[in-house]
């Protein structure tokens, strides 16, 4: 059905489509985390931390969300853009990722915070952990980061040659039509 003549618009309005559902779903959560803010300013039986933590969690997943639908809009669409999918896939996974571990720490910061004035001190093994897993994940990042950097290095380098070589035959190809003219005088 969409293997005629233009699959690459077809791929590039779906991924436009989830960026977009992406960036929608991190606008929702926006709203809901002031939502959630001003709602426990007028609400006097439940504490302002409770408030403050789920308005923060919310504009965590938020920021998350809006760089998955970034990531997804600008890695289907990079082929359009001419910038190489290596470079491009790499740049968008350090981001989420780094998007990601700000999240993961944040949550455990908030999670200590809490599990501190309500003196549940048994608690914090689940911060702890979601610490060590953010460190894991980091770990991996540089490991990804570093086993791709080559593979980005000479993926760019063809691109800058082909790029190189259009731009002289270009060039040659004006010089050539320019001195084909007749001279006017």
């Amino acid at each position: 059905m969409f293997s005629g003549t233009c699959p690459f618009e077809y791929k590039t309005a779906v991924a436009l489509l989830f960026s977009g559902i992406f960036h929608l779903i991190a606008l929702l959560l926006v709203f809901l985390a002031f939502s959630d803010f001003f709602s426990g300013l007028w609400n006097p039986e439940v504490e302002m931390v409770t408030h403050v933590i789920k308005s923060i969690n919310n504009l965590i997943i938020a920021l998350a969300m809006y760089e998955l639908g970034v990531g997804v809009g600008k890695e289907y669409t990079s082929d359009v853009a001419g910038e190489s999918i290596f470079v491009s896939v790499r740049r968008t996974i350090s981001r989420f990722v780094g998007t990601v571990c700000i999240a993961l720490v944040l949550e455990a910061l908030i999670m200590i915070i809490k599990y501190s004035q309500l003196e549940l001190a048994g608690n914090l093994y689940y911060p702890v952990a979601i610490l060590v897993a953010c460190a894991l994940l980091l770990a991996s990042l540089g490991v990804f980061l570093a086993l791709t950097r080559r593979v980005c290095e000479e993926d760019q380098l063809s691109c800058n040659i082909q790029h190189q070589s259009a731009n002289a035959t270009q060039g040659s190809a004006a010089e050539s039509s320019a001195a084909a003219q007749p001279a006017r005088a």
